[in-house]
């Protein structure tokens, strides 16, 4: 569907007269009424002009019933009217903002001490052959390992091809996918 001259103008019209855009919608045929919204407000007649009265106020919208007299409280005929409250815009809190500090060990990374040696060792050597690749670099295909503190310029991915089904690289996932440690196994 598209916007002709004439479509534009029966919508003009309508809108002019009162019509919701469901009602407009319904006339010009082929056309949802957030299309007609849409349009309305891309052509700057969201501000109803002339025109009848727009269509009468659902149930929702009507104000609610006056109190009668019995249920008004008691004033004092000297005091003025109470004015009516106004409340205070809501304060903005803003977010503490993510402090990474030099030296603090990331949390996805174990640290050097829960690794293996030969784990550690081995990861070493695979990061002498990383890619080294940023975020915007990453694929399906692409070892997702974070090496570095990502405060600084020196941080990077691994980048070498993921096992099957993983995330990282072979050595990679040898670090990331322990066995629980006999230690944990005593405990249960």
């Amino acid at each position: 569907m598209s916007w002709t001259e004439d479509r534009v103008d029966v919508l003009k019209k309508m809108w002019g007269e009162g019509k919701s855009a469901s009602q407009i919608a319904k006339e010009l045929g082929g056309v949802t009424r957030n299309a007609v919204i849409g349009k309305v407000h891309r052509l700057g007649l969201s501000n109803r002009s002339g025109g009848a009265s727009p269509a009468k106020p659902t149930a929702k919208e009507k104000a609610p019933a006056k109190p009668k007299a019995a249920d008004k409280p008691k004033v004092a005929a000297s005091s003025p009217d109470p004015k009516p409250t106004t409340l205070a815009p809501a304060k903005v809190i803003p977010r503490p903002k993510l402090v990474v500090t030099a030296g603090q060990p990331l949390p996805p990374q174990p640290s050097a001490n829960e690794i293996s040696p030969e784990a550690l060792a081995s990861v070493r050597e695979v990061e002498k052959k990383a890619k080294k690749l940023t975020v915007m670099q990453l694929t399906e295909r692409t070892c997702k390992w974070p090496v570095g503190d990502p405060a600084t310029e020196d941080f990077w991915f691994c980048g070498l091809p993921v096992q099957q089904g993983k995330p990282y690289c072979e050595a990679h996932v040898g670090v990331a996918f322990q066995p629980m440690s006999a230690r944990r196994d005593r405990r249960r």
